[in-house]
């Protein structure tokens, strides 16, 4: 199923991610956290892209586990910096020949080894879901940023930039991870006041590791606000109340979503099927009525 056709139907649909493991690490341990988190009957599963395409092949796979074992839509991520066109299309014959259909297409980061000067097929991603499109009958998800992408010179751009993809032929757009809502209510006003009208999933990260988020917020921009710093600052040398508490900080974040209309939300659950049940049922009267 298109996940596009989840969206379209405007009822609340919880989504999750799932990455691989690093290539020469065993693949079975993934497959307890597939289990896991299918258990929890969220709407659809992504399926990150490591570094370079590192995680290609083994993306394909879960991506291909999670819809016939589990009977759940997989959204398989697929970066292009690196990649040549003839890479991509193999790729895309791949997803076909697998029934995957759900694409999220991303630029990628540049590997550090890699030299950013030489020659690319793909410089945005735009680019990509512009070679999806003209190469299969896909659903194209792209990525946005409600605080700007840190490359982007300014909101203004990275909203002309995020058009872009629209035009492109992007079917739904998923955030990166927030803490604070009206951050994210205030670039949804952005988005619709420049055109951009195609459905927009809500990335929420339940923060279970202050080292860890400490970490991510330094490579995103993402800022914290002062009442999350706070819960940080407190619990950050108590594993067990960390988790606990970024779980009700997450939990608080999406029903204040919901009860605002933000009805798709997508959770960054790091491989951890526990934190995806516990939230799922902390929402699951609210998912009924919604």
């Amino acid at each position: 199923m298109k996940i596009i056709d989840l969206l379209r139907q405007g009822n609340v649909t919880i989504s999750c991610e799932i990455f691989p493991p690093k290539p020469g690490v065993s693949l079975d341990q993934i497959h307890g956290v597939i289990q896991g988190i299918a258990a929890t009957s969220p709407n659809f599963i992504s399926v990150t892209y490591g570094a370079g395409g590192s995680t290609s092949k083994r993306t394909l796979e879960i991506a291909e586990e999670i819809q016939e074992q589990h009977q759940i839509p997989a959204l398989a991520h697929l970066t292009c910096i690196t990649s040549s066109r003839t890479q991509i299309n193999d790729t895309l014959q791949s997803l076909k020949e697998h029934n995957i259909e759900n694409i999220l297409a991303l630029r990628g980061d540049m590997p550090q080894d890699c030299n950013p000067n030489a020659p690319r097929d793909f410089q945005y991603a735009y680019q990509l879901i512009e070679e999806i499109n003209a190469q299969g009958d896909f659903c194209i998800g792209a990525a946005c940023y409600p605080e700007s992408h840190v490359e982007c010179p300014s909101k203004e751009a990275d909203i002309d930039h995020l058009k872009q993809k629209v035009e492109s032929g992007c079917d739904f757009l998923t955030t990166q991870m927030f803490f604070d809502n009206n951050i994210l209510y205030k670039f949804l006003y952005r988005a619709l006041a420049k055109g951009i009208q195609v459905p927009i999933v809500a990335g929420i990260m339940p923060v279970t590791n202050s080292n860890q988020i400490k970490r991510i917020c330094e490579l995103s921009g993402t800022e914290l606000p002062a009442r999350f710093k706070a819960i940080v600052e407190r619990f950050a040398d108590h594993p067990d109340a960390m988790k606990q508490a970024g779980i009700a900080y997450a939990t608080e974040q999406i029903i204040d979503l919901i009860a605002n209309g933000v009805n798709a939300i997508h959770l960054y659950t790091m491989n951890k099927p526990e934190i995806a049940e516990k939230i799922m049922g902390n929402l699951s009267d609210i998912i009924r009525i919604s």
